[in-house]
C-alpha cells in the first residue's frame, strides 16, 4: 500500500510540474501568436490539444519508467615575380611557388575517366592517446531516464523550420574512402558537393548536372610532376564558392603511394559555371619538407587571400594563397608559416574564418583563425585561442602571424568550462550495435564564420563537447565573438552547450552559418542506443535571448542504419552555408546510412530557411552566372 501511495504522490507531482511547464509554454506561444495578429481562439484550441497530449505524455512517461550578387573588387594585389625572400623567423614567412596554373576549358562531363585510388583508412593526427569514457552502452534504469523523458514531454513545440528540400548526395558506391569527408557549398545556380576522392555538381533542385568526377580525372592535366596529376591517393576535399568574384574553388590533398610526397591540389573555376566554364589547376607542396604530410586541410575565403591551414606532426602549417592572381588564372605564390608545438600548446588544428553574408571585412582587416586545445581526457578547458594573419604579397617579409616571431596566439578567449572529448576514437553509441563513433571533438569545426552586419563584426564557431563526463552525451558548443576593429575579445558575446533541453541524444560533427539577418543555424549528426545516426539542425533568430538556440531543432533526415566498421570514423566534417543569391537559405550536407553496414555510407543535402516578416536592404550580390546548359556530347 505504501508503494502505491508513493506512486500516486509521484504522479500528482509530475502532473503539477507538467502544468507549470505547459503554462509557461502557452504564455510563450500566446505572445508569439498575438504579435502576429492571430486570434486568441487559436490559442485556446492549442491549449486544449496541448493539455490532452501533455496528460497522455505523462502517463506514457510513467509507464516507460515502470511506475504505471554586383560584386566588389578584391583587395588583394597579385604578387610580383620575385625570388624567395629571407624569412623573418625560423618558422616563416616562406614564399612557396605553386605548380601551375594549367587552365582547362573542357566540360567536366567530358574529362577522361580515371578511377579513384583505393583508400587506406588512417586515424587523424591527435595530440594525446586518450582513455575511453567507460560510458555504458546498455540500457540504464527506467528511473534514471525519467528526467529526460519529462524534458521531451514538456519541451515547447520546436519552431525551427522544416526542410524545403533534401536530396541524396554522393554515396560510397560513387566515392571511396572512410569517412566520406562530406563537404559542399551553394552558388547562384549550383550546389557542389565533394567526398574523399570525387565531387558532383547539382542544380538547386537536386538534379545531378555532372559527376561523380574523380579527383584523379579532374587534376590529371597537372601532369606527372606532383601526386595531384597522377592516379595517387586523394583525400580531405574542400569546396567553396567565392561570391566576391563568382568563382568556385575545389581542393583535395594528394600523396604518392610511398607516402613520401604530399601536395594540396587546387582548382579555381574560370567562370561561375563549375560544369562547363573551365578551370585553372594548381598544386601546392604541403611543406618545405616533402616527406611531412599536411592533414585535415581547411580553407577560409577573405578578400585579400584564400587562407589554408593543415595539421602537421611538428605543428600547424598556415598559408595565404594569392587569390587575386588565382581568380584570373595567373601564376601564384603562397606565403606560409609554421606554428611550432611550443607556440600551439596542445592545440592541433586551426580553422580560418570565411564570410558570406553582410558587408565584407574592412580594407586591411587581418584574417582570423581559431583553435581549442587537445588535452588529456577529462581535462576542463576554459579558453579558445585566436590568431591574426596579415599577408603582404608585394613585400612578403612584412607578413605576420600571431603575437610574436614564434607565432603564439594573439588572444586566449575565456569561455565557459568544457571537456572537448573523452575518447579519440569511439564515443557515440548507435542503435543495434556495440560499435561507437568518433566525434573529432578535439578541434574547432569548419567553418568559422565572419559577419560584418550593420557595422558589428562577429566570429561564429562551434565544436563538440561531452556533458556529464565520462557518461555523456556529447553536445554542440557554439560561440559568437565580437571582433570589432579586428581585435579578438576577452570573452564571447554569447555561448551555449546545445543539447536540446538535455534530451539524451548525442550531437556531434557540427557546422555553423549565419544569414544576412543575423539568424544562426547549426547542422550536425545525432545518435543514441535507440536511434540510428541521423542529420538534424537547430537555430535562433538574431532577436532571440542570448545564449540559446531558441527556435529548437528540426530533422533533416532520420538515419536508417548504423556503421559497424571503418575504425569508428564518422564524417570528419560537415558543412552548413548560406545561399549567396538570397542571403537567407541555409544548405547543409552530412553523412548517414541507408542500412546498417560496415562502410556503405550515404550523404544528404538539405535546404531550409527562417521565416522573415521583414527584410532589410540586401547586401549587393554577385551577378548570377547563366543557368546550366544541357550537355551535348
Amino acid at each position: 500500500m505504501k508503494t502505491v501511495t508513493n506512486i500516486i504522490h509521484v504522479a500528482f507531482a509530475l502532473i503539477a510540474f507538467a502544468s507549470m511547464g505547459l503554462t509557461a509554454s502557452v504564455r510563450a506561444v500566446k505572445s508569439i501568436v498575438n504579435s502576429a495578429g492571430k486570434t486568441k481562439t487559436v490559442i485556446k484550441l492549442r491549449i486544449l490539444f496541448a493539455s490532452v497530449f501533455c496528460m497522455a505524455g505523462i502517463l506514457i512517461a510513467l509507464g516507460g519508467a515502470g511506475l504505471y550578387l554586383g560584386s566588389f573588387k578584391a583587395q588583394a594585389q597579385p604578387a610580383a615575380e620575385s625570388a624567395a625572400v629571407t624569412a623573418n623567423s625560423a618558422n616563416g614567412p616562406d614564399i612557396v611557388r605553386l605548380v601551375g596554373p594549367v587552365c582547362v576549358n573542357t566540360d567536366v562531363r567530358d574529362l577522361p575517366y580515371i578511377p579513384s585510388t583505393p583508400q587506406i583508412l588512417e586515424r587523424p593526427l591527435t595530440g594525446y592517446t586518450r582513455a575511453t569514457t567507460g560510458a555504458p552502452m546498455t540500457e540504464t534504469s527506467p528511473f534514471a531516464k525519467l528526467p529526460a523523458l519529462l524534458t521531451r514531454i514538456l519541451r515547447p513545440v520546436p519552431m525551427m523550420p522544416l526542410p524545403l528540400l533534401t536530396f541524396e548526395g554522393t554515396s560510397s558506391l560513387e566515392g571511396r574512402g572512410q569517412p566520406p569527408d562530406t563537404n559542399g557549398d551553394v552558388g547562384p545556380n549550383h550546389y557542389v558537393q565533394a567526398v574523399n576522392d570525387a565531387f558532383k555538381v547539382f542544380d538547386k533542385n537536386g538534379n545531378t548536372l555532372s559527376g561523380p568526377t574523380t579527383f584523379n580525372s579532374f587534376f590529371a592535366p597537372l601532369g606527372s610532376s606532383t601526386p595531384c596529376g597522377l592516379s595517387e591517393k586523394k583525400t580531405d576535399p574542400f569546396v567553396f564558392y567565392d561570391q566576391i568574384a563568382d568563382r568556385w574553388v575545389i581542393t583535395d590533398q594528394a600523396q604518392d603511394q610511398e607516402q613520401t610526397t604530399f601536395f594540396e591540389c587546387i582548382g579555381v573555376s574560370q567562370t561561375g559555371d563549375p560544369v562547363a566554364g573551365g578551370w585553372c589547376l594548381y598544386a601546392l607542396q604541403d611543406d618545405t619538407n616533402p616527406r611531412v604530410a599536411g592533414d585535415y586541410p581547411k580553407y577560409g575565403l577573405w578578400p585579400d587571400a584564400y587562407y589554408l591551414t593543415m595539421d602537421k606532426w611538428d605543428g600547424v602549417r598556415v598559408y595565404a594563397l594569392d587569390r587575386a592572381s588565382m581568380i584570373g588564372g595567373g601564376p601564384t605564390n603562397a606565403v606560409g608559416f609554421t606554428i611550432p608545438r611550443t607556440a600551439l600548446g596542445t592545440s592541433r588544428s586551426l580553422v580560418p574564418a570565411s564570410f558570406r553574408t553582410g558587408a565584407p571585412p574592412p580594407a586591411g582587416r587581418q584574417e582570423f583563425l581559431l583553435a581549442i586545445d587537445d588535452p588529456h581526457a577529462g581535462v576542463t578547458q576554459t579558453h579558445v585561442k585566436g590568431w591574426l594573419f596579415h599577408v603582404d604579397f608585394i613585400n612578403p617579409a612584412n607578413s605576420t602571424l600571431g603575437s610574436d616571431a614564434a607565432h603564439h596566439p594573439n588572444a586566449q578567449i575565456t569561455v565557459n568550462g568544457f571537456i572537448n572529448d573523452a575518447s579519440g576514437f569511439g564515443l557515440v553509441p548507435q542503435k543495434g550495435t556495440s560499435v561507437t563513433l568518433d566525434t573529432l571533438g578535439d578541434r574547432i569545426m569548419t567553418p568559422v564564420v565572419y559577419q560584418n552586419r550593420n557595422g558589428t563584426e562577429s566570429l561564429w564557431a562551434d565544436h563538440t563537447i561531452i556533458l556529464n563526463y565520462p557518461q555523456g552525451p556529447t553536445a554542440v558548443r557554439w560561440y559568437q565573438f565580437d571582433v570589432a576593429g579586428g581585435t579578438l575579445p576577452a570573452t564571447p558575446v554569447q555561448q551555449q552547450d546545445w543539447s536540446n533541453g538535455n534530451d539524451g541524444l548525442w550531437r556531434w560533427m557540427p557546422s555553423i552559418a549565419v544569414d544576412e539577418n543575423g539568424n544562426t543555424a547549426i547542422g550536425y549528426s545525432t545518435s543514441s542506443t535507440s536511434m540510428f545516426p541521423g542529420i538534424r539542425y537547430a537555430g535562433r533568430f538574431a532577436t532571440d535571448p542570448l545564449n540559446d538556440l531558441a527556435q529548437g531543432e528540426a530533422i533533416m533526415i532520420n538515419g536508417r542504419g548504423s556503421q559497424t566498421g571503418g575504425m569508428r570514423r564518422w564524417g570528419d566534417y560537415t558543412m552548413t552555408t548560406v545561399d549567396p543569391t538570397d542571403g537567407l537559405s541555409f544548405w547543409h550536407t552530412n553523412e548517414y546510412y541507408l542500412t546498417t553496414s560496415d562502410a556503405n555510407w550515404s550523404t544528404r543535402v538539405g535546404r531550409f530557411q527562417f521565416s522573415t516578416p521583414s527584410r532589410p536592404n540586401p547586401t549587393p550580390r554577385p551577378r548570377p552566372t547563366p543557368a546550366p546548359r544541357p550537355h551535348r556530347p
